[in-house]
Parts: C-alpha cells; structure tokens; sequence
C-alpha cells in the first residue's frame, strides 16, 4: 500500500483562497488546513477503457487534475479495467490522448485495476476469513428476486452461512476455473435489510471467461467495480475520490470495504455530473451510433465524445475554460449547450487565422478590368493580433460571391450587391453591379460589374461610403473545397428524456451533417495540415479535416459566428 509521504502540500494562501471556489474545493482547504492526510492532496481520474471519453469526462477531468495542480498534489491517470468483455486496447490509446491534449499529465503514474487484481483477491479472501463474504450459488436472476423492495427487506441466500472453509474452497476453485461463468459469485455479507439496496450483500466477484487485454487469459474471476475502486485508491494513497453523484449511494459500500479491511481510507466525494442541452453522454448510447453506422465513428466530429470535437475544431483551452466556468456542485443540473459554443467562440477568435471562402458561389465578372491582369492584394490574417501577420490575395476578372450576397430586387434593409448599388470587395475595390445574367428558368447566372480602380484595398479615393463589405475568391486562383456543416446531433431533449422514448433514434436530428461541394476557397490554405484552424469571413470557424488533401481540401464548421449565449448574459434575446 502506497502512502508516499512525499507529496505533501502546505495550506493554501489567502491569495488561493480569493479564487472561485466551490464545495469540493472547500473540502480540500479544509483538509489541509486541518493537516488531514498528512497534508496530501492525490486525486485520480479512473475510466474504464470500454468507450472513448467524452464532454462529461472533460469536467472530472480538469477537476481531479486541477485540484491536484492548484495545491501541489498528484492526480493518477488509473484504467478501470475489470470488465474485459467491454475493454479494449484501442479505448486505452484514445483515453491517453484526449486527457494529454485536455493539456494534463501524470508524470509516471498511469495504472490499471488489473495492476492490483492479485492484492484485490487477497483482500477478498481477507474478508471470507472474517466472515464478511461468502460464495452464493444464485443466479443473478435469482439474486435480483431476492433483493427485496423499497418497502420490502431482501431475502437472504441460501448460502450466506457457509462455513469459512467451505467459502475458501470454493473461492480458490473459483479462481481455477473450475466451474461455469455466472455459476458462482463472492458476496459481501453485510445486510439484507438495509435501506440502501447497494449493501443488501452486493457481488464481489463474478465468474467471465473473457479475454483481458493486458493479463490474457490469466484470470477467469473479476472484481465488480465497488469492491475493486476504493481498493485502488487505497493502494496508491488517493486522499480525494472523487466521483459524480450516482455514485452517492455506493458511498456507504465504499467505506464499508476498507473499513473492513482496516486499509488506508480516501474519501469519497461527488459532485454533479454534467449535462448538455441537445446532448446525450451514455457510453451505451454512443457505441450504438457507431455500431449501427449512424455516425462514422467515435472521432465523428457530431460526436460529443473529445476525440470527435477535436476533429470538429474544438481546442482544449475552450473545454478547460467551459469546464471551469460551469462550476461543481451537489445537484445535477443541466447547461446550456449555447454556453460551450461561446467559449469555444472566444478561444477561437483569438486563434483562429481568416481566410476568404464561398459556399454558394455565383460568379461576377468586372467588365472594365483588364484581361489577363492579376492584382495581389494585401489582407491581414487576424484583425486583432498583428503577430500574425499578413497574406496575399489574388484578384482576377472573374471572381465568386456568395449568392445570397446578391438580390436582383432587393428587399428593404438589404445593401449588399444589387443592379445599380455600389459595395465595397473585402480588401479589394468598390464594385457596381451593372446587369445580370439569366438562365432559361430565369435564374442568375452571372453578375456583371464596373470596379473602382482608386479604390484599391477597398479604401474610398473620395471620402463616399457603401454600406456593405463582401467577400470574395478569384475564380481563377480559388481552389476547390468541401465543406461540412454540421448541426447537434441531438435535438431538444435531455438525457433522460431520451432514456424514456421507446427508441434513441427518434431524437436525431434530420440532416445533422450537410455536405457542401462546390465550394471555393483562397489558395493561401492549400497543403493545410489536419486541425488548422481558420474563420472563414462573415461565415463562420473551420478546421481542417483528417480526410483533407492538397487537391481537395475538406472543412468541418466548428461553429457559427453568431453567439447566442453572449446575448443571454447581456439579457438580450437571441435571434
């Protein structure tokens, strides 16, 4: 059993104490203050590896990893692997690299459960010798029909009063495969009549021929994940478990095991966990998606799994900041997905390089410009940060403009380009439209114009104003792109309004991904690498997608430039 009397934290100062805090946080200062824990502070993060980590760990995340940073602890990066049949390798990799890019480590203490499975068993056997647990011979089945009611006492197995050497014999034949899975289990014997179904003589251990993807076939029996988490936390000296509040009622079971088996006692504490508006975050429900090929995998950028928004352009930086704005508290609430996206939105800007694309690209044609001729104009990558320098731009005699970006009968409070009025072409010149070209059914094929050569860069020569800025890409010097557009995957129902429907799919949204092809981009952004990222003017933030290539560059929009919930803090109502 692992203390390490080395980690050890002085009491925080005033200036810690000034900082938001909330109640696990408190606990924390308390316990130091108090010199608790020999003024120790080690929290762990636990998953178990049986699907890729999502928004919801994002919060435990930050907080067991900044609680630990924030007074000079340790926090363990620890797999919860007892459960082979759902494990794999590949959930392990995809845990490391999400909580390294969330921008945490854990120096060299990364561990699984099945690291102890031998200490976990010897402490099994322990609480046999005591007459604490004892081998059943019911069925789940049956062990279900004995737990009794919430009005109701269980009933007691038939095998709770097997002597101590017949539950060792029987256990160590367990171990040895000697009899079929689900045909034995370890209990706890603790009270059938308690109030809190959790100590009504829970399982222990369970038999499953299943292969583990780190110990092999070595084992046939695995611990349930009561009996093996504080366990766990003991062995490696945890001061803080810290866990989300469905497990407040495992509380009482936890303490029960290591009080029992007079081991070093963390403590449990819980918080709310998190819940997301147009959101769903059962690992049960995600693997579905996948295993029915709904979305194209965990890394699907309309997954809210980390590796999903990664891909879609989210950075860690937003996540931490959401994470920590939130807050932790004791009752399960549920946020605002509108709240993430404007973190995500303020990272962004500060990040995120412009660029000139259109979506729906309708060409003009600059009559008056010379044939042949091309302009490079100056363009600045970022309004705001100087630092990041300047591009150029080239400028052609065809360009494309988004086609709602022009009306042939403009309605009132429109001013963008329309026969006869003036616009300005974002850093480039004035432009006038002058007549139109139309296809048989009528529609505009082409828009013709006069520019201003004195107005280079899209300054004014005399002093007139226009009332709108559009963007532009030379159809000469545009590149081809996709663009994916994506909206919540999820439409307006919580969690556990999904739970009660009679099937998960009937809250999908319709058309959460709508693939635009056709669309043109500068050539400034040709050979990006996967995860630049890029607003795209006056349309929104982009990131380079994993399947983008130099011939064909593919975009996913990360979000939309409007910002809903900016406008909900300033008691404003959101369009």
């Amino acid at each position: 059993m692992s203390t390490d009397s080395s980690n050890v934290s002085t009491p925080p100062s005033p200036e810690k104490e000034a900082k938001p805090s909330n109640f696990v946080r408190d606990i924390v200062i308390q316990d130091l203050a108090s010199g608790k824990n020999g003024g120790r502070v080690h929290t762990r993060f636990p998953p178990e590896p049986n699907g890729y980590l999502h928004i919801g760990h994002a919060k435990s995340i930050c907080l067991n990893f900044g609680l630990a940073k924030e007074f000079g602890g340790k926090c363990n990066l620890r797999f919860d692997d007892t459960n082979p049949s759902k494990e794999e390798t590949e959930y392990v990799d995809s845990i490391i690299e999400d909580v390294r890019w969330l921008g945490f480590d854990w120096d060299d203490r990364m561990f699984y459960a099945s690291d102890y499975f031998e200490q976990i068993y010897q402490w099994a056997v322990d609480l046999i010798k005591k007459g604490k647990a004892y081998v059943c011979d019911l069925t789940a089945e049956q062990i279900r029909e004995h737990r009794g009611t919430t009005t109701e006492p269980g009933k007691e197995s038939p095998y709770r009063n097997r002597s101590v050497e017949e539950n060792l014999d029987l256990f160590t034949r367990m171990r040895a495969g000697e009899f079929p899975d689900g045909s034995r289990t370890l209990r706890s014997k603790i009270d059938m009549a308690s109030p809190n179904f959790n100590m009504r003589d829970p399982v222990m251990y369970r038999i499953l021929r299943a292969h583990h993807h780190r110990t092999g076939d070595t084992w046939c029996l695995y611990p349930m994940y009561d009996f093996a988490h504080g366990e766990c936390d003991s062995i490696e000296g945890i001061t803080h478990s810290i866990c989300t509040l469905e497990f407040e009622d495992h509380r009482p079971l936890y303490d029960w095991y290591v009080e029992n088996l007079d081991i070093h006692h963390p403590q449990q504490i819980e918080f709310d966990r998190l819940n997301l508006t147009n959101t769903v975050l059962s690992k049960r429900k995600l693997l579905l998606l996948v295993q029915k090929g709904i979305v194209s995998g965990w890394d699907d950028p309309r997954m809210p799994t980390l590796s999903g928004m990664r891909r879609r352009g989210y950075t860690a930086e937003a996540i931490r900041t959401f994470c920590g704005n939130i807050g932790v508290s004791k009752t399960n609430g549920i946020v605002e997905f509108s709240m993430l996206e404007h973190f995500l939105r303020e990272d962004l800007n500060k990040k995120a390089a412009r660029v000139m694309t259109v979506l729906d690209p309708i060409k003009v044609i600059i009559d008056n410009f010379p044939d042949g001729q091309v302009d490079q104009l100056e363009a600045v990558n970022h309004p705001d940060d100087p630092s990041m320098g300047t591009r150029t731009v080239p400028f052609s005699k065809v360009i494309y403009i988004e086609r709602d970006d022009f009306r042939e009968d403009p309605p009132k409070q429109y001013f963008r380009l329309s026969p006869g009025r003036e616009v300005r072409l974002r850093y480039a010149y004035f432009v006038t439209c002058t007549s139109v070209v139309k296809n048989e059914a009528g529609e505009v094929t082409e828009i013709h114009c006069t520019y201003d050569p004195a107005s280079r860069g899209g300054n004014s020569p005399d002093g007139r104003k226009v009332k709108s800025t559009i963007h532009w890409v030379s159809a000469e010097h545009g590149i081809d792109c996709e663009a994916r557009l994506y909206e919540n995957l999820f439409r307006e129902a919580s969690e556990d309004e999904v739970e009660a429907q009679e099937t998960e799919w009937a809250w999908l949204t319709p058309n959460s991904m709508i693939n635009v092809t056709g669309a043109k981009v500068e050539p400034c952004v040709k050979g990006a690498a996967a995860g630049t990222l890029y607003q795209f003017e006056r349309v929104g933030y982009f990131c380079v997608d994993k399947t983008s290539t130099p011939e064909m560059p593919v975009f996913n929009r990360t979000v939309a430039l409007r910002d809903s919930w900016a406008k909900i803090e300033k008691g404003q109502k959101p369009k």
